[in-house]
C-alpha cells in the first residue's frame, strides 16, 4: 500500500476536502496491468464523467473504488475514511468483511446490466438491501422506496415485475435501489449501454436530476454531450493511466491531449 500528496481538482469550484480520494491505484489481471497509478479527487456535490476507449480501465477503477476490485496498491478514502482497510501499530491491515461490507454501502453502484431479482416486484427489489443488509424495518424502507420510484418517474410500478418493464424502467428501478442505502457517492458504470436509444434518454433525464439535486457522482459514459450538459469535470482514460482532466466545458471548447481529441472526433 502506498501513498501519493494530495492535490487539487481542476477548478476552484471546490475549496473543502475532497469526498472521496483515490491515490496510487494499480490493478493487474493476471500478467496484464489495467491500471497504473490512478489517483482522483472528487468533491462533495461535484459529478465527474470517466471517458475513454472500451479497455481503457474505466469500468475497473470505478470498481476498485467501491471495493468490487481489490487494488494491488493504492488507497482510496471516502470522507476521511480509509476504505478497505485500517491502520494499526503503523500498518495497514485489511478489514474484515462484515467492515468492508457495511463501508462499500456508502457508494451506490449502477451497473450496465440491471441485475433485478426477476421473481420480485419493483417495490421489493428496491427494499432487498436496505431490509436484509442495512437492518431496516420493511414498513419504513417500503415508505422510502416508494419515494424514491416516485422519483424515477416510476410509482405506479410498485407491484410490477422486471420482466413486464421495458430496458429504459429497469435501469430506473436499478438506480431507486442504489439510492435506497442512502449513498455518499453513486457511481455510474455506463447506465445506458445496455439500452435501445429510444429509451436512453429517460435514464439521463434521471441522472441528471440527481446530479442537479447535488448529488455527488462518478458517470463512466460514452454519452460524451450529457457528460459536457451535466457534470463539471471530465477525466480522459488511456491504457490505464488518466492522460487528461478537466472542466466539461473543454469537450466542446477543445481537448488538450492528442488522445482525447481523436475520441471525441469519433464519438461527437
Amino acid at each position: 500500500m502506498t501513498t501519493a500528496n494530495v492535490t487539487p481538482p481542476v477548478g476552484e469550484k471546490y475549496t473543502d476536502a475532497p469526498l472521496i480520494s483515490a491515490r496510487g491505484i494499480c490493478k493487474t489481471f493476471g500478467t496484464h496491468q489495467v491500471l497504473h497509478d490512478v489517483s482522483l479527487d472528487v468533491h462533495r456535490g461535484e459529478a465527474v464523467c470517466l471517458l475513454g476507449r472500451s479497455g481503457s480501465g474505466k469500468s475497473t477503477f470505478l470498481r476498485c473504488l467501491n471495493l468490487l476490485e481489490r487494488a494491488e496498491r493504492g488507497i482510496v478514502m471516502l470522507d476521511g475514511e480509509l476504505l478497505g482497510h485500517h491502520v494499526r501499530h503503523g500498518r495497514v491491515h485489511r478489514l474484515p468483511a462484515r467492515q468492508e461490507a457495511a463501508q462499500r454501502q456508502q457508494l451506490g453502484m449502477v451497473f450496465q446490466q440491471f441485475n433485478l431479482f426477476a421473481h420480485k416486484t419493483v417495490l421489493d427489489n428496491v427494499i432487498e438491501a436496505p431490509v436484509r443488509v442495512a437492518g431496516r424495518k420493511p414498513r419504513e424502507a417500503a415508505k422510502d422506496a416508494v419515494q424514491l420510484l416516485e422519483r424515477v418517474g416510476l410509482a405506479d410500478k410498485v407491484k410490477a415485475y422486471p420482466g413486464q418493464l421495458s430496458g429504459g424502467q429497469q435501469q430506473r428501478v436499478a438506480i431507486a435501489r442504489a439510492l435506497a442505502m442512502k449513498p455518499k457517492v453513486l457511481l455510474f458504470d455506463e447506465p445506458t449501454s445496455a439500452l435501445d436509444p429510444e429509451m436512453v434518454t429517460e435514464v439521463l433525464q434521471v441522472i441528471r436530476s440527481l446530479v442537479l439535486g447535488g448529488m455527488t457522482t462518478i458517470i463512466v459514459t460514452h454519452e460524451v454531450g450529457f457528460a459536457r450538459e451535466v457534470c463539471d469535470r471530465f477525466v480522459f482514460m488511456q491504457d490505464g493511466r488518466i492522460v487528461e482532466e478537466g472542466p466539461a466545458s473543454r469537450l466542446t471548447e477543445g481537448a488538450e491531449h492528442p488522445s482525447t481529441r481523436d475520441f471525441l472526433s469519433k464519438v461527437l
